[in-house]
């Protein structure tokens, strides 16, 4: 009867958590790869109207309950505007309708896409003229871009990161 030598199957099981070791540190640096490069839509956010180049105001993207939601912290507003307006544009049907615009949760229930690097499938108000929009939201140069649409048509804004 011949017996394995025991010499050869410590050197398997060696040469087994070296190259256990490598597929795990590869794992590992792949998925924290993947995490650093997929920018993140969460924060305080400048609104600049695509039209005119103005600041509007700052909106703060946040999570609740795996979607995404933005709500406006404070607006700009030229001399002669309202400094505290209501939405009485909006659907007089929406929740929204008549309500601060301080304090207003314009971007509501936001996705992740698959892909993992586009959040959609939600909508945004325009408070200065009540529409609400199917919405696109992703991150391009560090810059948050936003798209409004209706079928076909569509108006892209950049909106600006807030660094605390």
């Amino acid at each position: 009867m011949h017996l394995p030598n025991p010499r050869n199957s410590v050197i398997l099981v060696d040469l087994f958590k070296k190259e256990e070791m490598k597929y795990s540190l590869f794992l590992l640096f792949a998925f924290f790869g993947t995490l650093a490069s997929a920018q993140s839509i969460l924060g305080k956010w400048k609104s600049v109207d695509d039209e005119t180049g103005n600041e509007r105001s700052v909106v703060e993207i946040y999570e609740k309950e795996g979607k995404y939601y933005g709500k406006v912290l404070s607006i700009f507003t030229a001399e002669g505007e309202d400094p505290d307006p209501v939405c009485q544009e909006c659907d007089e049907d929406d929740p929204r309708y008549m309500n601060k615009v301080i304090g207003m949760e314009i971007i509501q229930d936001m996705e992740l896409s698959k892909g993992g690097d586009v959040y959609e499938e939600g909508t945004i108000l325009d408070p200065e003229n009540g529409s609400v929009y199917d919405c696109k939201l992703w991150v391009e140069d560090g810059n948050l871009k936003v798209r409004g649409y209706i079928m076909f048509l569509y108006r892209t804004q950049t909106w600006l990161p807030i660094r605390s």
